[in-house]
């Protein structure tokens, strides 16, 4: 785990993740630090393990992944 987790992404970052689809790429909107609600489920997060709402570059489709499924895209 890195020094802390919290500081590992900011909202504005641009990352990467693996889907049923292949790689896809987004923008953070959101970084949870608490349980939250999402879809219908309940996603656990923390300040030591937070969760990040993320808008898909290609589908604009908001989804939510824990930091360890995500990679910083180098910057453009």
């Amino acid at each position: 785990m890195t020094k802390n987790m919290a500081d590992k992404f900011k909202v504005g970052d641009h990352v990467t993740w693996n889907s049923e689809a292949g790689r896809v790429g987004g923008i953070i909107q959101k970084i949870h630090k608490r349980d939250f609600e999402f879809k219908g489920y309940t996603h656990h997060a923390s300040v030591a393990a937070p969760q990040y709402e993320i808008k898909s570059d290609k589908t604009e489709h908001i989804a939510a992944h824990m930091g360890s499924a995500l990679t910083k895209s180098p910057s453009t």
